[in-house]
């Protein structure tokens, strides 16, 4: 009983820490799966709000004025075409779509009319992305064909199909926007190529728009005009505040806020572990202590009580190392049943009160059935060392002679 009581006690010990340590696992992994779907979806919901609200970087010839930009809306400065392809071909990171364009007021003279002209091509994917690149934002305006504002198709019921004349040239109108309250109602969007010949400004734009990558950073629109300067030394770069970079702050914020509550559940957590663990030490300890001084007890009675054999024993011969072998061998027989039996009481107490898992993980780990094999039966033999030694040392006449 006394060796049943100490290995009962470990099993329940080990059962209690494998339960809290797959428990705290099992959390981990569902708060984790929980944190990166909602940042998933927080992500999608960024994408489509940039999707709609446009790029929000926006890159210059080093000498424009940016009073002018925000007088106008545009720059009058250009800077060559091939600097969009030499961002893409970059290993830049943190933007991700790349848009050129060519912006001027111009007058439409076949209405009498300010236009705002934009001229756009295809997005320039970033290269070394390979299928890993953005989708495109912007879809490209065909050569031939232009996309009016609100109140340039409004004022002179032009719809798409018309062909009107602009310029001097005639394009097709493929849509039309719908009013937007903005210098947008005023625009009108052609292909690149076609706007560059009718300013006869050729393979010039005046400005690259981008769209910044949902990085975190501590100074984030720094790291992008360091990053862009790096490659394009001769630009300036301005961020354009909108509701996406709002949502993508809250996702950074969401994300830090999840990150630290996983943190202090994983340190809350792993000090419960510890202060289980030492508890659980501190409660075998106790129990093997009392169970050594059970089998103790039980020796010194037992030799106590078998004086008068051991002294007959000792007058045949048989005494000293091998008395004492033969009561360290009872008591390491009575180690091995009470093993034995703890392990049949906890190969049905565990799978029922901790489940299979719990049964596997602690019978299956070789360090675990060592201590559990070998340390009952050498503590029951320690237990019985004093009591054999004291008995074996007994003089067989003096006991024979008091009996």
């Amino acid at each position: 009983m006394a060796v049943s009581v100490s290995v009962l006690s470990y099993i329940i010990s080990l059962s209690i820490l494998s339960n809290s340590q797959i428990s705290f696992s099992n959390k981990m992994r569902v708060m984790s799966s929980d944190l990166k779907k909602e940042i998933t979806d927080l992500e999608n919901e960024i994408r489509k709000s940039m999707k709609g609200l446009g790029f929000n970087i926006h890159i210059y010839p080093e000498k424009q004025d940016l009073s002018v930009i925000y007088e106008q809306g545009y720059g009058e400065q250009t800077m060559p075409e091939e600097y969009v392809e030499t961002l893409a071909n970059s290993k830049i990171v943190t933007v991700n779509h790349l848009l050129p364009r060519l912006t001027q007021m111009v007058k439409w003279e076949e209405k009498d009319q300010s236009v705002l002209l934009i001229g756009v091509r295809g997005e320039v994917p970033i290269a070394f992305r390979g299928e890993n690149r953005k989708k495109t934002l912007i879809d490209p305006v065909k050569i031939g064909d232009i996309v009016l504002g609100h109140e340039l198709h409004n004022k002179y019921d032009l719809k798409p199909s018309d062909i009107i004349k602009f310029m001097g040239k005639e394009f097709r109108i493929t849509a039309t926007h719908p009013s937007r309250g903005t210098v947008d109602d005023i625009t009108a969007w052609m292909a690149l190529s076609t706007v560059q010949e009718l300013l006869e400004k050729p393979s010039l734009i005046n400005g690259i728009l981008a769209l910044e990558c949902n990085c975190e950073s501590i100074d984030r629109l720094g790291d992008i005009k360091k990053e862009i300067a790096q490659i394009l030394p001769n630009t300036k770069i301005i961020e354009k505040e909108s509701k996406a970079l709002a949502r993508a702050e809250a996702r950074n914020k969401v994300k830090r806020t999840g990150e630290k509550q996983i943190q202090n559940f994983a340190i809350s957590q792993k000090e419960l572990i510890v202060n289980q663990s030492l508890t659980a030490k501190l409660f075998v300890l106790i129990i093997a202590a009392l169970s050594i001084g059970w089998i103790s007890y039980l020796t010194f009675s037992n030799v106590a009580s078998r004086s008068v054999e051991i002294g007959i024993l000792g007058a045949m011969g048989f005494g000293g190392s091998n008395l004492i072998l033969l009561i360290i061998s009872r008591a390491m027989l009575m180690g091995i049943a009470g093993t034995l039996c703890a392990f049949a009481v906890s190969f049905v107490l565990v799978p029922v009160f901790w489940g299979n898992a719990i049964f596997v993980s602690i019978f299956m780990d070789p360090s675990n059935m060592l201590v559990l094999t070998c340390v009952p039966i050498l503590l029951a033999c320690g237990a019985a060392w004093i009591p054999a030694v004291k008995g074996a040392l007994k003089d067989p006449a003096v006991i024979l002679r008091n009996e």
